[in-house]
């Protein structure tokens, strides 16, 4: 059976209509198999959905050098695979916009786990940066690793930071690392928060990695100046023999915080009603907890588990939804 009969069973349309959506499709398809640096940079933002499912196994075999079984997921990497293709509820686009989560954030666990808002714009001309403290983080609301951060304004080239954001603004960052579909409906902003840092100089993550509403492990990620280095822990932060690259592993031991059931429980309330998310959190040296981002697509499902066998651990805590 040719790609266009087989198709027609799933397309109840005109026969007019439909011969110019598989017509459309076909071209869609023939660039999927032929050209995949085209589809990344062209093709990819004006997909037909029904194409989803392929574009993405092309993108993670390109990617990781592995096949992607969709039909039978069964390790972390390709159950987020999954999620991207059949999984849409539009929550997600909410909780991962980082200005319009701080509404949700302040209604769920309350105001004071927010870090300070000091400016919110829609471009970068109307940043004025002169009202701004000596220190300021400032991010795109639309995507990851779109922010900057000002430790000192007299070092910092004004004109140059303008020319970065205006960049992150025009950038779909659902097509950046494969299809994080999440990110495509979001008003882009930029936003401005408060610069944190605790004494030493150093902000360590907390990644509560949870599955149906569970804390299953932390992901502890401490200097990310000099590269960042990372541990695992269990619930009750037990060491695992798992780490993620490209992050080195921190040999040294790291104290349970205080604040340990707090986070957890507030990561479990962020966390309830989702097959997964990844609530990060931060810690002062005060030991006030502050939100930082919700992840539905940790690394875009191709998390370089160390050893490999961790992918498969993880997969098993992952239960897939109805396809929706």
């Amino acid at each position: 059976m040719s790609f266009r009969e087989w198709l027609k069973q799933f397309l109840p349309m005109s026969s007019q209509s439909l011969n110019k959506r598989l017509t459309a499709m076909e071209k869609q398809l023939q660039t999927l198999n032929t050209n995949y640096n085209e589809l990344k940079t062209l093709s990819y933002n004006h997909l037909d959905p029904d194409l989803y499912a392929h574009a993405i196994k092309q993108w993670y075999q390109d990617i990781t050098g592995n096949p992607l079984d969709l039909e039978n997921p069964k390790t972390y990497n390709e159950k987020i695979q999954w999620m991207k293709v059949y999984d849409r509820d539009p929550m997600k686009t909410r909780l991962v916009d980082k200005y319009l989560v701080r509404e949700w954030i302040k209604e769920k666990i309350g105001e004071e786990y927010l870090i300070q808002l000091l400016g919110v714009y829609h471009s970068a001309d109307e940043i004025d940066f002169d009202a701004l403290p000596n220190s300021f983080v400032l991010k795109a609301n639309h995507g990851s690793r779109m922010n900057y951060i000002v430790r000192d304004k007299s070092n910092e080239n004004f004109e140059k930071i303008r020319s970065l954001a205006r960049g992150w603004l025009h950038e779909n960052f659902t097509f950046r690392y494969g299809y994080e579909q999440q990110y495509n409906d979001i008003p882009r902003r930029l936003i401005v928060e408060q610069y944190m840092e605790n004494m030493d100089g150093d902000m360590p993550d907390y990644k509560f990695w949870c599955f149906d509403g569970k804390c299953k492990f932390i992901e502890y990620i401490k200097d990310r100046r000099n590269g960042g280095y990372i541990v695992l822990f269990d619930s009750k932060w037990n060491k695992l023999p798992y780490t993620i690259r490209p992050y080195k592993n921190y040999e040294n031991d790291v104290p349970m915080p205080k604040s340990l059931p707090e986070m957890i429980r507030i990561a479990e309330i962020l966390a309830d009603g989702f097959p997964h998310v990844r609530v990060d959190l931060y810690l002062l040296d005060n030991g006030e907890i502050k939100f930082g981002e919700m992840t539905f697509t940790s690394r875009s499902g191709t998390c370089k588990w160390n050893p490999p066998e961790a992918d498969l651990w993880v997969g098993e805590m992952f239960t897939l939804p109805k396809a929706m």
